[in-house]
């Protein structure tokens, strides 16, 4: 069976495969951040930590390039913990289980974290060779780019001294990115009220399971259906039923679009044909319409032991029409960018907190304006609800450059290197890169990467023959970085 470390270009497989063995999701960092400073430290370069967490490491320029421009390569540490709902996986102390399938490599049930560790490894790879021509080298390593970008907004000016950064984060090998979306989290809160239930009803679990998910920015134009937003809907579908909800729950990333989600319902001896008839017709109404995408969509409901109280009718009522009625997937398509999403909305994460009930979007746009009306229009519909809205973590879009010899370059070595040029493009993603602005408004910026499949999902996979082209091309960027002015 072929191994990680068997794969080329083998240094960056082999500390790729390293990162895989120590647990790093967003907001637990410690022991990968550890372990990068160890590695800097054994290769005696200098590392230093910022007080949010970002790692920055330098290394000399090689003989006779010394004088060519300063170039900062830029990587985050963290990853998207996501799993099966059947995998048993703890983000937090359990490595990922990556293997070769094929072309590709995946996890065994969990995202992968190739999101942002396959370049990760590429910038450590950098750092560790002994035969690579470059200028001044500095590593610029992020800490929580998944979960709110806390170490790009807190990278403070005066740490780095590069002219140049090249950012890893992106995920289709070819395409060189100039450009991304900004983007905002709305926190809804939804005050309700609970009562007792009818002992004489039964108890089931209404779940809607096997959705494709995925990168609520790189996916959302897919059409890949919200699992919150199907369930919701088949109680407003359904609603002569008189199904009672105990429990909502759906999605766990705000970034993430969400797979699964269930509720706990109870329903009264004399419904239950009638419900099960339901499901059917629901399974059936929705494969007639998803089919072409979401091939493995199952609504599924299996008895359950009755809970001890059910949402008021009151309650009931005003989430489900909130969560019906709230707008999500893409707004509007980009004028100035053919193909490229301007505004979307991902309604990823549903759960009850004692006596409120807690949602998650998040907002993503290339116009800062465009971003502030769909956040006012979901503010508008839940708080008609009742429930009161935050919106937090706000940040700017990454505007292109006209004008960027970093992107020429890069443009130039690739056409050189494979014979076609690469595709200039606009993400509709949240990179760091905008970030970087406030601190380092100088900086002339690109980002590309490996082929990335499904990243922020279990079905996460990066394409073996893609990583060692991405790898060459960062490599000859490197060595034909110009001279500084």
């Amino acid at each position: 069976m072929t191994t990680l470390n068997q794969l080329s270009p083998q240094p960056l497989w082999s500390i790729f495969e390293k990162i895989c063995s120590i647990p790093h999701p967003s907001k637990h960092e410690a022991k990968i951040s550890a372990w990068i400073q160890s590695f800097a430290t054994e290769l005696n370069l200098d590392v230093k930590e910022d007080k949010v967490g970002n790692l920055i490491i330098k290394k000399p320029a090689t003989a006779g390039m010394e004088n060519r421009k300063g170039v900062i390569l830029q990587a985050h540490m963290d990853m998207v913990p996501q799993k099966n709902a059947d995998k048993v996986h703890d983000f937090v102390t359990d490595p990922i289980e990556a293997y070769v399938d094929g072309e590709w490599v995946t996890a065994n049930g969990t995202t992968l974290g190739a999101d942002n560790g396959i370049g990760l490894s590429a910038c450590l790879a950098v750092l560790a060779s002994t035969d690579l021509a470059h200028g001044p080298l500095e590593v610029l390593v992020t800490t929580d780019e998944e979960a709110g970008m806390t170490g790009a907004f807190g990278l403070e000016a005066g740490w780095l001294d590069g002219e140049i950064l090249l950012n890893t984060d992106s995920e289709d090998e070819g395409e060189v990115y100039m450009g991304c979306a900004g983007g905002i989290d709305v926190n809804v809160s939804l005050p309700v009220e609970f009562n007792s239930v009818n002992r004489e009803n039964a108890a089931f679990i209404l779940s809607i399971k096997g959705l494709k998910g995925g990168h609520s920015g790189v996916d959302i134009h897919t059409g890949r259906a919200n699992a919150n937003k199907l369930l919701a809907r088949f109680f407003k579908q359904y609603s002569q039923l008189d199904l009672s909800i105990s429990t909502f729950f759906g999605g766990s990333l705000r970034n993430a679009i969400p797979r699964e989600s269930s509720a706990i319902i109870l329903c009264a001896p004399s419904d239950i044909s009638a419900l099960e008839t339901a499901v059917t017709q629901y399974n059936e109404v929705l494969k007639a319409e998803l089919n072409a995408i979401e091939t493995n969509l199952i609504v599924t409901l299996t008895p359950t032991e009755q809970p001890t109280s059910q949402l008021s009718p009151t309650s009931q009522s005003a989430f489900i029409n909130a969560v019906n009625a709230c707008v999500n997937g893409v707004i509007r398509m980009s004028d100035e960018v053919p193909g490229v999403v301007e505004t979307s909305t991902n309604l990823g994460v549903i759960k009850m907190a004692d006596d409120h009930i807690k949602i998650q979007c998040l907002v993503r746009s290339l116009i800062d304006s465009a971003r502030t009306n769909t956040q006012n229009m979901i503010c508008s519909n839940f708080e008609l609800a009742g429930a009161s809205v935050i919106c937090s973590g706000a940040y700017p879009g990454w505007q292109p450059k006209a004008e960027s010899p970093i992107k020429d370059l890069l443009r130039e070595t690739y056409e050189s290197m494979f014979g076609t040029l690469p595709k200039i493009m606009v993400i509709h993603a949240g990179l760091e890169c905008g970030l970087f602005k406030d601190a380092y408004p100088h900086w002339d910026m690109v980002s590309f990467g490996p082929t990335i499949r499904f990243p922020h999902s279990p079905d996460e996979k990066v394409k073996i023959d893609t990583v060692a082209p991405f790898y060459d091309l960062l490599v000859n960027v490197l060595k034909n970085i110009p001279v500084k002015a």
